[in-house]
């Protein structure tokens, strides 16, 4: 593993950065930028050194409060439930082009906030976030329903017009993490704006910098007062108030399957709609007839991109016995390779943690790892002392009921186990509570058919890992959600249908 050179400038000094850092940031609440009605606020930490970059307003109970009546009223009396389908999509569109327009400031931004490399975000964060706006504003004068002939046994004679229609579920609430914020902020909102709901966006309180800015970009574009209202503040006060109210319809939550679990208690009091992008452990099988010039460095890549820190992370690496020696060790090269370092510097590959908090987290997996006889082939420990920091680690002698092959660790951490046995590999791919993601790697057709079909994940990719596109729906099985992000089946989380029968 390659250690980046310490910035010689901090990254606090981009244009981005100064403005962020200027006075605290307020919230968007009814078309105004406001402070917490508490008065409080807190920072929010560059994970390359370990400071604070920027103060955040800190929104509470009342201040959900004044956002969820302010998307209430934008909802039903305001301008927005009188636009056209039409309407809303060129008003998503417009936002589509602010925010390519801006490209590099938000970059720059997920970068400062995050920790990711700035050559990542440039053409993966944004331009996805891009991509997805324009995607859904195609799909706001789609939305329709259905006819049905009708005949009713104790009507003899009688003549009905029936029909569905599709409407806007109404006021949503919308809590999104701190791994890729503008991009699950665009999954959010996308769909949610081009169906004609209202928001309420609660982003995660580590990164809150790019979603304030995209809240700037919304105003810009001409959607009116309290379509959108984004509140800071942290989970505990901001996000628990938000995922219980009685003024929100629905909320959307990607996170944690422990939180999930949080928010679907609080929705349970009035039986709000819920969706939910959870956890994933997920499998990555090589099979014994594998293209092992594709498949090595795709197993580094389905573990090492934006740092382990995705909840499809190809954590679990099952490697046929016939290649296993050659893919681990081609696994462990590529990580000692990975340059890490601050995100703004150009040669960086992987950056920080996004937190102190979860460099402990990673950093308490690979303790129990080893304590369980787990061994790494390249990592293992922290990188440097400033800044949070971790390699890229390899572990083999890894087996069932190990913490750290059976949960999700969020890190750049991958488990190595061989098999000899199609059938068990699979059985064992399906042996989680999580089914986000998995991926197979075969150059025989019907293997990668029969194995897709027999994985219990909600995407299986074959030969190739990560692949992402606004069309393609994106959501796990089991404990790794509720319901689908992106592609038409988005809509149906923000949508309700109404039957009309009308008598002749």
């Amino acid at each position: 593993m390659k250690t980046a050179k310490s910035p010689a400038k901090s990254a606090a000094k981009s244009k981005p950065a100064a403005k962020a850092s200027a006075k605290t940031r307020p919230m968007l609440i009814n078309g105004k930028w406001v402070q917490a009605l508490g008065g409080g606020s807190f920072p929010t930490f560059n994970p390359a050194t370990g400071l604070p970059i920027a103060n955040v307003a800190a929104g509470e109970k009342a201040d959900v409060d004044l956002a969820v009546a302010a998307a209430r009223a934008a909802f039903e009396t305001g301008p927005w439930s009188r636009l056209t389908a039409s309407e809303r999509g060129r008003l998503l569109l417009r936002l589509a082009d602010l925010l390519e327009k801006n490209l590099e400031e938000f970059a720059t931004l997920e970068s400062l906030d995050n920790g990711k490399p700035l050559g990542v975000a440039r053409v993966a964060d944004v331009p996805l976030a891009i991509d997805l706006f324009r995607y859904m504003a195609g799909w706001a004068t789609k939305i329709h329903g259905r006819t049905f002939p009708i005949s009713v046994p104790y009507a003899p004679g009688a003549r009905f017009h029936a029909f569905t229609q599709r409407e806007p579920v109404g006021v949503v609430g919308q809590i999104i993490p701190w791994n890729f914020p503008l991009l699950m902020a665009a999954w959010k909102l996308g769909p949610a704006l081009a169906t004609g709901c209202t928001v309420v966006l609660k982003p995660a309180e580590q990164t809150p910098l790019s979603a304030l800015r995209l809240g700037e970009l919304i105003q810009e574009a001409g959607f009116p007062d309290g379509v959108v209202n984004i509140v800071t503040g942290y989970g505990e006060t901001a996000g628990a108030a938000l995922a219980g109210h009685p003024g929100i319809d629905k909320v959307a939550f990607t996170g944690s399957t422990e939180v999930g679990k949080i928010i679907v208690r609080a929705a349970a009091n009035d039986l709000k709609k819920v969706s939910l992008e959870l956890g994933g452990k997920s499998p990555n099988i090589i099979l014994d007839d594998a293209d092992l010039a594709t498949a090595i460095p795709g197993a580094a890549s389905a573990i090492f991109f934006n740092h382990g820190q995705c909840c499809c992370a190809g954590s679990r690496l099952y490697v046929h016995k016939k290649h296993f020696d050659k893919v681990v060790e081609g696994v462990a090269a590529a990580a000692k390779k990975i340059k890490v370092g601050p995100g703004h510097l150009p040669d960086t590959e992987m950056g920080p943690l996004v937190s102190e908090e979860q460099l402990a987290r990673v950093l308490g997996f690979l303790e129990s790892g080893k304590a369980q006889g787990a061994k790494p082939l390249a990592g293992g420990t922290r990188a440097g002392d400033k800044g949070y920091f971790v390699q890229p680690t390899v572990l083999v002698n890894t087996k069932p009921g190990m913490k750290v092959v059976e949960e999700e660790i969020f890190g750049p951490v991958v488990c190595a186990i061989p098999f000899t046995d199609v059938d068990e590999v699979v059985a064992a791919a399906n042996n989680n509570i999580y089914g986000l993601a998995a991926a197979v790697w075969t150059t025989n057709v019907s293997r990668a058919h029969t194995i897709a079909s027999a994985l219990r994940a909600g995407t299986v990719w074959v030969n190739c890992y990560n692949i992402f596109d606004a069309a393609l729906p994106f959501g796990g099985y089991k404990q790794s959600g509720w319901g689908r992000e992106m592609g038409e089946e988005a809509l149906s989380l923000y949508t309700e249908t109404k039957a009309v029968c009308i008598r002749l």
